[in-house]
């Protein structure tokens, strides 16, 4: 059973440009460690914290958007041959669990200059 769905649609250049400003502060607010260190080890960083930020922001509106989550506590994280998923935490993960979601469903893409992610949240 379907709990809920979200999507978000991301420009990469608006990504790149907050990068750019903030000289760090905006990756540390918003990105694990872990999801820093890849983005930073890839061609072109800022399309891929474009997919994660979108990613985080799908996870947010399947979850019904609650008040009090904070973003390092939905991480983007590769599985089974690369594949996308969300590892809650915290909060995020006491409303997932309250809600009765058993799993998140993830797909992010990005091209030119946007990045989509789509989550499903299932029971």
């Amino acid at each position: 059973m379907i709990i809920g769905v979200g999507v978000d649609f991301c420009a990469i250049d608006r990504i790149a440009t907050a990068l750019e400003r903030h000289e760090g502060r905006f990756e540390e607010r918003l990105f694990t460690a872990a999801e820093r260190t890849y983005c930073r080890m890839r061609g072109s960083p800022a399309q891929h914290f474009a997919a994660r930020f979108a990613a985080k922001e799908a996870c947010v509106k399947a979850l019904g958007a609650p008040a009090g989550l904070a973003w390092h506590e939905l991480e983007v994280v590769r599985v089974e041959a690369g594949r996308p998923t969300l590892a809650l935490s915290g909060a995020s993960l006491k409303v997932a669990r309250a809600l009765g979601v058993e799993k998140i469903h993830l797909t992010i893409s990005h091209q030119a200059n946007f990045a989509v992610a789509a989550v499903v949240a299932e029971r």
